[in-house]
């Protein structure tokens, strides 16, 4: 069953309107709840009247002060990062409503409840805050966060023959996921679409002083999640704690307006970069330093993102001997950024790729053969990188040379004649990237900062008729996970695939858990899948041993079928199954009656997805209109448990990152903190239109060394690499004008324009 392209179980509910999302959710006597925000980006509250929403009809008004009254702790970071050597990370205090004072524009400041959504809605245009508008703060350092040899990386720079500088702006981006944000909470339980139910429960009951034992989440299904929806968000708290003081549900659904101005961002980095190289364009050495805006806020894992995460990357699929890499980690009056798809792997990537080319360019090679010329060989593996991960395997030049082949790279030049027939400029691009995926093991994560640990658990229930369900503490929003999770456990113990349920996304159902983010679902919760199935292998051959009259060491099983060694003595999975829970026949002081394991797994290592993507543009020099006319990926995931899933999952990815590269931007106003794309008016979202056909392979010859599977993630490939490849072949089409740099996103008009400054150079 591993490797068939089986479609998706759970789509028939999705196509027949059978979703059960968040605001599908209702409980009798619920109040409906819409939030009063910060039209400000920095402020002191002064007052907050509630009379008037009163007079209009809401059930009750809160703010922080009620809070404050009741005891709601603040919220905090899981993730504080902090260099040996240097001070402490700040931390402002960051409440569900604010109290004092407001620090972005979006910010919780009351909380209206009434009958009815819109009667809410109209009741907070009531409420009146006075404020005193305090100016934007604009660098403010939260944390710095160092990593590789300065020393040997400095003594390289002042050597080397050649070196390569190089200013980036990778831009700020927001999620927007087809469902937004929501929450319900009766009080003991919170309903939300969230990608981590057990850490929700953690942190709301760390808030409000409650055992975890007594509040359930539940994750039922989720209209996109893309890392923003793994993250703790104000309104969580807020409505479990409203419900308890009201004692009545809570229901909160976010406006898309709402969507824009509260939910955590990506990305938003200025990164500064020295590389040096010898004559041969042979790199030596890596000088990297990168201002990370973490927004007003550290988010639950803003600080890791820039910090331990990307940084880690930034060896890349090169052997570059020296790398030193420093990230300040700014804060600013904006909406707090946090893990959004790639999660600090884009922004690694696409700083490695932009240097690869100017490099290329600066020292008149092919921009192929000074990638080839660096790449880490099979052979090197395990490789361990000089900002510190180790490779456990990958074949990289095998995987570019394939890439190259299929995106039919030499042949190139004819193409672009065609399109320069047509009045066109054509350009190709290349992007290697390596993936960190699985996030870290917790032993290594801790060291780093963490404040949890990022193993993962699977329970397999074996019903007396031999039908399974399992329950993991993944969360599945979109990426097949009853389909693949199935596969799994039909290959190992052999049961058709219609037998098997999945549960997740309920802290009632499963015990514990991570959640699903950072491509960890196959590669670390197919492993504790893995072995939660072995667990239930070895009782099921003591089962079989008695029933069967042998020894349990002679028992073998395969096919769904215990055997006994050597001879044709056998029974099927749902008889022992049957034998365990109807034990009239059973060594009951030897063996507990019943079928059901359970098991941790937390990995050893990361594991290192990677792949060459070769992207080809065509672009309108009257107009600055890109057309993406190629895009072929190759992509080294491991073990590939559902190939129409993961091709699913490798075309969401793209789509976001070309998004990244063509059109989506955060933009917000400098002097006032404002934000100006508050809307699909003002951010835009690729179209089907935009996107081309998608030419993608995977390579299974490296599965990866250190889980049971052989798996590797594949959720963030596309979103990784896409923006270097694209951007990468949009200078290729505009060189011959002299462009030789564009700023992300590449909008026609930014395009049109770089064309317009380039010719009036040339003429003048």
């Amino acid at each position: 069953m591993i490797g068939a392209a089986l479609r998706r179980f759970e789509d028939g509910r999705f196509l027949t309107g059978s979703g059960r999302f968040v605001a599908d959710l209702s409980f009798p006597g619920e109040l409906h709840c819409a939030i009063v925000r910060s039209p400000h980006a920095h402020a002191c509250l002064r007052a907050i009247d509630i009379s008037g929403a009163l007079g209009a009809g809401a059930a009750a008004v809160l703010t922080g002060r009620d809070m404050q009254a009741d005891g709601v702790g603040p919220m905090t970071a899981r993730w504080h990062v902090r260099m040996p050597d240097g001070p402490p990370m700040a931390e402002p205090l960051r409440w569900a409503m604010a109290r004092e004072t407001v620090r972005h524009v979006g910010e919780p400041v009351a909380a209206v409840f009434a009958e009815s959504r819109l009667l809410a809605e109209d009741a907070a245009e009531q409420v009146a805050v006075d404020y005193e508008i305090l100016e934007p703060v604009k660098d403010e350092i939260c944390f710095t966060w160092r990593r590789g040899d300065r020393s040997a990386v400095e003594q390289a720079l002042a050597q080397a023959p050649r070196k390569v500088e190089i200013e980036l702006v990778n831009n700020r981006l927001c999620g927007a996921a087809i469902e937004t944000r929501g929450a319900i909470s009766t009080g003991d339980a919170l309903y939300c679409g969230t990608q981590t139910p057990h850490h929700i429960r953690r942190f709301v009951c760390e808030e409000l002083g409650i055992d975890e034992g007594k509040l359930r989440v539940v994750s039922r299904d989720v209209g996109g999640g893309f890392g923003y929806k793994g993250k703790h968000y104000p309104e969580e708290t807020l409505v479990v704690w409203a419900a308890r003081r009201l004692r009545r549900p809570v229901k909160w659904i976010a406006g898309r307006n709402e969507s824009f101005l509260s939910d955590t961002q990506g990305r938003d980095h200025v990164t500064r970069a020295t590389l040096a190289l010898d004559d041969q364009g042979k790199f030596l050495a890596l000088d990297v330093r990168t201002r990370a805006n973490v927004g007003a806020y550290v988010s639950t894992f803003g600080a890791a993102i820039p910090g331990p995460i990307y940084s880690a990357l930034l060896a890349g699929l090169y052997r570059t001997p020296a790398v030193f890499v420093e990230v300040s980690g700014v804060f600013s009056n904006t909406v707090p950024t946090d893990a959004y798809r790639g999660a600090g792997r884009p922004e690694a990537c696409y700083l490695l790729e932009r240097l690869a080319d100017k490099a290329a360019l600066e020292l008149g090679l092919d921009r192929a053969e000074i990638r080839r010329r660096n790449l880490i060989p099979r052979e090197a593996m395990p490789y361990k990188t000089p900002v510190g991960p180790t490779y456990d395997c990958g074949d990289f030049p095998k995987v570019f040379d394939r890439a190259l082949r299929v995106g039919e790279y030499e042949t190139f030049e004819k193409r672009k004649d065609i399109s320069k027939q047509k009045g066109k400029l054509r350009g190709i691009g290349i992007a290697c990237y390596i993936e960190s995926s699985g996030v870290a093991p917790s032993r290594l994560a801790g060291m780093m900062g963490a404040r949890g640990g990022f193993y993962e658990v699977a329970q397999v229930r074996v019903a007396p008729d031999g039908s399974i369900t399992a329950y993991l503490g993944t969360h599945n929003h979109g990426q097949g996970h009853a389909t693949s999770f199935a596969q799994i456990l039909g290959a190992r113990l052999g049961v058709a695939m219609e037998r098997i349920s999945i549960v997740e996304g309920d802290t009632a159902a499963v015990a514990a858990g991570t959640g699903t983010f950072g491509s960890r679902s196959i590669a670390v919760g197919g492993s504790a899948l893995y072995f939660a199935c072995e667990k239930i292998i070895s009782k099921g051959k003591k089962i079989a041993a008695h029933l069967l009259e042998a020894a349990d060491a002679d028992v073998e099983f395969a096919g769904g079928e215990f055997r006994v060694g050597g001879t044709d003595r056998r029974i099927g999975f749902a008889q022992v199954a049957h034998a365990a829970y109807v034990p009239h026949n059973y060594p009951l002081q030897a063996l507990e009656p019943g079928l059901d394991e359970s098991a941790f797994y937390d990995p050893g290592n990361f594991a290192f997805s990677n792949g060459v993507h070769v992207c080809e543009v065509e672009v309108d020099p009257q107009t600055g209109q890109t057309a993406i006319a190629r895009y072929c990926a190759v992509d080294d995931i491991g073990t590939v448990i559902n190939p129409m899933i993961v091709a699913g999952q490798l075309h969401g990815g793209l789509a976001q990152g070309i998004g990244q590269a063509l059109c989506e931007r955060t933009a917000y106003d400098a002097d006032t903190g404002q934000l100006l794309s508050a809307s699909f008016m003002d951010y835009a979202l690729p179209r089907a239109s935009d996107l081309p056909y998608f030419h993608g392979e995977t390579d299974e010859s490296q599965p990866c060394t250190h889980n049971p599977l052989g798996a590797k993630g594949c959720g963030e490939a596309g979103a990784i690499a896409a923006p270097a490849a694209v951007v990468g072949a949009l200078l290729d089409a505009l060189a011959p004008l002299g462009v030789t740099d564009l700023e992300m996103p590449a909008t026609p008009h930014r395009v049109w324009q770089a064309i317009m400054r380039a010719r009036g150079e040339s003429k003048s």
